[in-house]
């Protein structure tokens, strides 16, 4: 996720900090450069424009040039404006109340009836019944494809499949709904390939009938200034209360997240990071600046380990640490937990610092190949890596299908592991670490 505009701000920031002095010559060369990355990275020109001089104006302040780290300061002032610039609006979903419906719009192939799907596993994560109603009747195997996502989300599913007046299907959906006592129904739009009167028209009347609570407009966050524009299309013809941005796992360079919420004064609340139901996570400012910065994101890390870690196993995986008791099969429950949490690639950078460590790459396939060899394990092997021999060594990497040179260097790495935990826990013997705040 914005990998190229990371590293050109990582470049510019490198420069800045090394200023002893701030003065308006010489600021003007990495101003520069940051209006030439955000530019590069689409983001509408009115909104640099905007930008550049609040952080110019800023910059050059008394506060910034009596600074005894006037660099750091003016990295701060950037990292402020483009949270500000992002956070136009407050406004989050409601999670506690009673019934309430949301309609999902935007342009066929921006990820409307898969972000149904992920929107409901994110309310059934909130212990909120969700029902998806497939209400686009226009584009073939739409319903079904929507039927097949409720399955896998385990949410309720309405549509009429004959009936090819969404306003109906929708009605019927909000009353069957209701009786069952569902908390959010979740309505699935038709999309088009551009905007159009007859498109307009037609969520114009859903919304007349519904009354939706929400009315979310789902824009790819890869066509970066269109989709902007498309949002500033569809917010004339509707009343939009927010925006969700599909598909920030891709080839996304910033400029739709940066300008989309200041153009249209619609808030973004939701992301999608990733193409599986999971990968959907509420939008903060502050923790999206600091992405596209390259200062990574240690809050969302500790959340996505927070949610896929179980707390009872963290602890007693903690204890074992601390006794030197933790063996291959506690490895093996790890690695598949992190697993879980998604690319570590991704979660690298996620890890504040990362974009100064040059290009991450992290070949995934090695990975499986770890987990493979410990599989072709019995649990007494992998209990007690010792009793491994000769005979042994081959048995599991045949089993495994990798060669015993990479059984061996897996064991030795493991072996390391296990001197090295012993030694801190010699040091934490002597040493008593203080308690985390909080």
């Amino acid at each position: 996720m914005f990998d190229s505009i990371s590293e050109r701000f990582q470049g510019i920031f490198k420069d800045i900090r090394g200023m002893g002095k701030i003065t308006d010559k010489n600021i003007q060369e990495p101003l520069r450069e940051v209006r030439k990355a955000l530019l590069e990275a689409d983001v509408n020109y009115k909104v640099v424009k905007k930008f550049m001089a609040s952080v110019k104006e800023k910059s050059l302040g008394e506060k910034v040039l009596t600074s005894i780290t006037p660099g750091q300061k003016i990295v701060k002032i950037i990292y402020d404006e483009m949270v500000s610039l992002m956070d136009q609006e407050k406004g989050e979903i409601d999670i506690k109340s009673g019934f309430s419906s949301l309609m999902l719009v935007g342009l066929q192939g921006s990820g409307k009836t898969t972000t149904a799907g992920k929107l409901s596993s994110y309310f059934k994560k909130n212990d909120l019944s969700t029902m998806l109603v497939a209400a686009d009747t226009k584009r073939l195997a739409a319903r079904q494809q929507l039927k097949t996502i409720a399955d896998q989300v385990g949410s309720d599913f309405f549509t009429i499949e004959d009936e090819v007046n969404p306003v109906l299907i929708i009605n019927a959906a909000k009353e069957t709904a209701q009786k069952k006592g569902i908390r959010r129904l979740i309505v699935d739009t038709a999309g088009r390939l551009h905007v159009e009167n007859e498109l307009m028209e037609e969520l114009a009347s859903i919304q007349k009938n519904l009354i939706p609570d929400e009315v979310l407009f789902v824009a790819d966050a890869t066509t970066g200034q269109d989709a902007v524009n498309i949002c500033k299309e569809f917010n004339s013809f509707l009343t939009l209360s927010g925006i969700i941005l599909t598909k920030m796992d891709g080839d996304a360079r910033g400029g739709a997240a940066m300008s989309i919420a200041y153009t249209t004064g619609k808030t973004i609340k939701f992301v999608g990071i990733g193409e599986k139901l999971g990968d959907f996570e509420p939008f903060y400012p502050d923790r999206m600046a600091s992405r596209i910065l390259g200062m990574g994101d240690i809050v969302g890390l500790v959340e996505k380990a927070q949610s896929t870690f179980d707390e009872k196993t963290a602890i007693k995986m903690e204890e074992k640490f601390r006794k030197n008791e933790f063996d291959l099969n506690d490895f093996l429950q790890s690695l598949r937990q992190i697993k879980k949490m998604g690319p570590l690639e991704g979660l690298l950078k996620m890890i504040p610092g990362a974009a100064n460590m040059g290009k991450l790459s992290i070949d995934e396939k090695e990975i499986l190949h770890v987990e493979a060899l410990m599989s072709s394990m019995t649990m007494e092997e992998r209990m007690k890596p010792d009793v491994i021999d000769s005979s042994r060594k081959k048995r599991i990497s045949h089993g495994a299908g990798r060669s015993v040179q990479e059984l061996n260097s897996l064991l030795k790495r493991f072996l390391m592991m296990k001197k090295m935990m012993k030694n801190m826990g010699k040091f934490g013997k002597k040493f008593k670490m203080p308690a985390f705040p909080g």
